[in-house]
């Protein structure tokens, strides 16, 4: 059954990741860039709307179901071991799972809760949103480059 369905698994993981990496890279290159430029105040205040706004069905799903879709493709092609591309699937998977899945909950998530904590006027928001500024785009550029790594370990297994 996995067999029948995996080429379809493997198009939709690569959209799925290409998408997903495709937000992430917009907040490494301009998103949070230009929210920098604003006072700490302004910026908390941005930010915290942005992660509200972004907790969608449609983009939980494009960031939890590609991460579902990813497992079943690894456990896939950890069947068909002896199958063309099969470690490339696996890569494309676990780059996934853990650079984007595994860093958006570890990190990103709870340094979104603290700047949502704060209060943005006060002086201690503008210490938590320089926090902010450093630690969460770090992570963010490993999710933007996670993402294009499984996109392109996809491709490659394609070949």
């Amino acid at each position: 059954m996995i067999a029948k369905l995996l080429p379809t698994l493997i198009l939709i993981a690569a959209i799925g990741t290409g998408v997903v990496g495709g937000v992430f890279f917009a907040f490494s290159s301009f998103v949070m860039p230009g929210l920098a430029r604003l006072p700490a105040a302004s910026g908390i205040a941005a930010m915290n709307s942005i992660n509200v706004t972004a907790v969608t069905p449609l983009f939980m799903t494009a960031l939890f179901g590609t991460a579902l879709v990813c497992i079943v493709v690894a456990i896939g092609a950890a069947i068909g071991w002896s199958q063309p591309g099969s470690l490339w699937l696996i890569a494309g998977s676990l780059l996934y799972l853990i650079g984007i899945a595994v860093v958006t909950m570890i990190f990103n998530v709870p340094l979104n809760n603290a700047l949502a904590a704060v209060n943005p006027a006060s002086g201690n928001g503008a210490t938590v949103w320089s926090r902010y500024l450093n630690e969460w785009v770090m992570w963010n550029h490993v999710r933007t480059i996670s993402g294009i790594a499984a996109l392109a370990s996809f491709w490659f297994a394609a070949r």
